[in-house]
């Protein structure tokens, strides 16, 4: 295990070590967390990805993983890793137990590292599938598989019910690592010295929190899981909002922080936006902050299939402020919609 100031100085400091120039793939789950993109494009190395499916609520096929491997080798690209985001960001969805012993499979065929973006594994606001970790699947499965397979893990104070994103606190955990290969990663964060010492402190309660007995532990647990069940309702209200608008459509946030809904924008609301000279849905959520002041990211910043738009926001605004939030982006959707679409409207599918 290393400690390093937030998790994504970790993952940075591990695809270091893995790409060695432009011939070297990640895969990389699209739409994805643009610390990805940005990282591998940075060391010179190239990103394949692999697109998760919304109709499946952006589940992740083994079929389509398989494509973008021979895809990427037909190319000369040799592939030495995959990413996971799990629960996801931008996209919220939670592997099962089934899902991520197929990842694992995948990745001992074919000789890949796989690295394990963890950091909302508490933030989980269904039952069906509750947050398991690849490690654990891993160690489950026995064989060789369980002794063979490369792995690091990737965990973060700045998630959770704890939220501690400038304290700066991460971690990751290699699994499977060869000796001399863990010494060369050891080497290579050890040009960061010291993680922050409140960052320190803060991973070390979260990785040791209050027990039963301790003075504190009832109420950690009463503050803990009320701040999972108002994100759980917060979730709810959101995902329910956005299915509520004309050409809005949206997968519940199972995991993590985000609502990562489908707009389908007319074709004269594109047409305006190349004429103002912007990304369809950058136009979209510009209007949206002007009208509102709602700020959201455009789904052209994670990455998404082609004539498909979508936007991220977030389900943290205070719970008592979700339904006027919601109830404003509908008005200036149902507004915008009737702007730009033709006489008759504009289907939803």
């Amino acid at each position: 295990m290393d400690i390093q100031g937030g998790a994504s100085i970790g993952v940075m400091q591990i695809l270091n070590c893995i790409i060695r120039g432009e011939l070297d793939g990640i895969l990389v789950p699209v739409p994805q967390y643009p610390l990805y993109s940005a990282t591998i494009s940075l060391l010179g190395g190239s990103l394949v990805p692999y697109y998760l499916e919304e109709t499946a609520n952006w589940g992740l096929d083994i079929v389509n993983l398989r494509q973008s491997v021979a895809q990427a080798r037909s190319q000369g690209i040799t592939v030495r890793a995959m990413v996971i985001i799990n629960p996801g960001n931008p996209t919220g969805q939670c592997l099962s137990e089934a899902n991520l012993k197929e990842v694992l499979q995948f990745c001992y065929q074919n000789n890949l590292v796989l690295l394990g973006d963890e950091v909302y594994q508490q933030n989980i606001y269904q039952d069906e599938r509750p947050f398991i970790s690849a490690r654990k699947v891993l160690m489950d499965m026995g064989g060789n598989i369980s002794k063979e397979l490369q792995l690091v893990s990737f965990h973060t104070v700045s998630k959770g019910y704890w939220g501690e994103c400038g304290q700066r606190g991460g971690y990751f955990e290699m699994t499977n690592i060869p000796p001399k290969t863990a010494e060369e990663i050891y080497k290579v964060t050890c040009t960061s010295h010291s993680p922050n010492v409140p960052g320190q402190i803060f991973l070390g309660l979260m990785v040791n929190p209050p027990k039963p007995g301790d003075i504190s532990y009832e109420r950690f647990v009463r503050e803990s899981k009320g701040i999972l069940e108002s994100l759980r309702r917060r979730a709810q209200i959101v995902t329910d909002g956005f299915n509520s608008c004309r050409n809005v459509i949206c997968n519940f946030t199972e995991g993590a922080m985000y609502s990562f809904p489908q707009i389908r924008l007319p074709p004269k609301a594109i047409e305006a936006a190349k004429n103002a000279g912007k990304v369809p849905d950058v136009f979209y959520c510009l209007k949206l902050l002007e009208a509102t002041g709602i700020s959201t990211v455009p789904g052209s910043g994670f990455g998404q299939k082609e004539g498909v738009f979508h936007l991220r926001t977030t389900i943290l605004p205070a719970e008592e402020d979700m339904p006027a939030i919601m109830a404003s982006f509908k008005k200036f959707n149902d507004d915008f919609m009737k702007q730009y679409e033709d006489y008759g409207g504009y289907l939803r599918m």
